[in-house]
């Protein structure tokens, strides 16, 4: 991916209009993961420009803003209080303040209620813009040595059991990367889960993103079992899984259990054309469509 210079799309920012905080506007500010260093400077700047900040944590959030200086009036917005909460603050930005969304670590919406106050914000019709930054997703895809043009955001398996495995069979035939938070006191079991319900396939655990005990191990599902049946994990981990080989997305097609003539005839029956559905037969398969064709027409 490349960026234009070309000043309409690609700006230094420089001129007080680019930098004034709108009154009425949700701004989701990204913070650290790890390293402090990453706020970025527009970060600092609208921080310290809008009304009022509400945070996942506002303990955690008052030790960052104070870091850089930044004193602010703060509301707590986190999943056991965010409908309540979420009316309120929007009752604020109709009214004319901004407010800056902030969660622990990282980009608000991922993996936490600030997915909620957008959609709440879009049926209000209140301006939402974001500040980006470090995502532990992304950094950690980046790093895995996996493939990371096609990807799933999993983010963390349900503690409820049928859920789990509900989850995990719905996934298993996904060709996609797929990517997953984990907490330490849960690593053990979830590695398990993934071995039995996804098979032997290559995972990197990133752990501690941009901090000083960062580290990236780079193996398979059964010997990051056999790794942490006597080490006890730390710190926060991304998992990063191999996808579904070719073998395994097919063992979960709808056309599995289908000849290549009950196949073709889905197809048909759908509406398609018969050479159309001999191609997309094809497709599906991984086949010549002549082979298809001689198959249908015997």
């Amino acid at each position: 991916m490349s960026l234009t210079k070309d000043p309409d799309v690609y700006y230094a920012d420089t001129s007080e209009e680019k930098n004034k905080i709108n009154g009425g506007t949700l701004y989701l500010v990204t913070t650290p993961i790890g390293n402090l260093a990453d706020l970025s400077e527009r970060a600092k700047k609208v921080l310290a420009g809008v009304d009022f900040v509400a945070a996942e944590d506002t303990r955690n959030s008052a030790k960052l803003l104070a870091i850089f200086g930044i004193k602010k009036p703060m509301v707590s917005y986190y999943e056991h209080n965010k409908r309540e909460r979420g009316e309120i603050i929007c009752d604020r930005l109709a009214a004319g303040e901004s407010c800056a969304l902030v969660t622990d670590a990282g980009m608000p919406g991922i993996s936490d209620p600030g997915e909620d106050i957008v959609k709440l914000c879009a049926e209000r019709g209140i301006p939402v813009t974001a500040v980006p930054g470090p995502c532990a997703a992304m950094t950690a895809l980046t790093l895995s040595g996996l493939f990371t043009a096609r990807f799933a955001f999993e983010g963390f398996l349900s503690t409820n059991k049928g859920e789990r495995r509900r989850h995990l069979d719905e996934i298993k035939h996904d060709r996609h990367t797929l990517i997953f938070y984990e907490a330490p006191h849960k690593l053990k079991a979830t590695l398990a889960d993934l071995f039995s319900a996804l098979g032997d396939r290559k995972i990197s655990l990133c752990r501690e993103l941009t901090k000083l005990n960062e580290e990236i191990l780079r193996t398979t599902l059964s010997e990051a079992v056999n790794m942490y049946t006597d080490r006890e994990p730390r710190g926060e981990y991304v998992l990063i899984v191999e996808g579904a080989s070719e073998e395994q997305a097919a063992e979960g097609a709808f056309w599995s259990d289908m000849t290549i003539e009950e196949h073709v005839a889905y197809y048909i029956d759908g509406g398609k054309s018969k050479m159309d559905a001999i191609k997309a037969c094809a497709k599906d398969r991984g086949m010549a469509k002549n082979e298809v064709y001689k198959v249908v027409n015997v």
